[in-house]
């Protein structure tokens, strides 16, 4: 048999392979008007088993270990998961706060010995929200945070290309609090910078 004749051949069967393995991978179990109600309980049950299981993690995992790191949290406090928490320092939580999805928020000891983070009353964080605090970071009462917002009171790296270079951290004098006033709307994947201060109702 010559090499056209082998290679002819072994390309057919290739095509019939990639075909077979197309028709199996578009197979399904047929649902139609028999199956429709049965597979719309187990949909529902599916919900009802998968919310359960999320508020007992809430309950008696995420929240507890959450509270076990601040120094205070008001009443009326929900979340979804366990925000993803890196250093110590003072972690204040107001009245009626509620964490959607998964926040993270990160303390750098290097300035203040206890940077500082303040959420007030009745405000909402979105889903990967990251919040940097080097010294303070205050955020006012009815604050609306919306989903990848970044929020930091000082810069990742320091402004001298050298020290950049020896993986120096930020200098001081470039450390500054943030402040958001009351009912502050901060829509999605805004980025608030060191020293900023946004006023009462102001939206970004």
């Amino acid at each position: 048999m010559s090499y056209s004749s082998v290679s002819r051949n072994r390309s057919v069967l290739a095509q019939r392979m990639r075909s077979t393995a197309k028709r199996a991978l578009s197979l399904h179990v047929p649902v139609g008007r028999v199956g429709k109600p049965l597979f719309a309980s187990l949909y529902r049950l599916h919900v009802v088993a998968r919310e359960s299981i999320g508020w007992a993690t809430r309950f008696i995992w995420y929240e507890p270990l959450f509270r076990s790191q601040c120094e205070r949290i008001g009443s009326g406090f929900s979340m979804e998961q366990l925000p993803y928490l890196l250093g110590r320092g003072e972690l204040r939580i107001g009245n009626d706060v509620r964490l959607s999805g998964k926040p993270s928020i990160q303390f750098s000891s290097r300035y203040v010995s206890r940077p500082r983070l303040q959420i007030g009353d009745g405000c909402f964080v979105g889903h990967n929200v990251a919040i940097t605090i080097g010294d303070s970071v205050e955020i006012g009462n009815h604050c609306l945070i919306a989903g990848g917002v970044r929020i930091s009171d000082f810069d990742g790296h320091p402004m001298d290309a050298m020290k950049r270079r020896d993986d120096l951290p930020a200098d001081r004098d470039q450390v500054h609090p943030v402040m958001l006033g009351y009912d502050v709307w901060i829509g999605h994947s805004a980025v608030i910078l060191k020293g900023v201060r946004i006023g009462d109702r102001a939206i970004v």
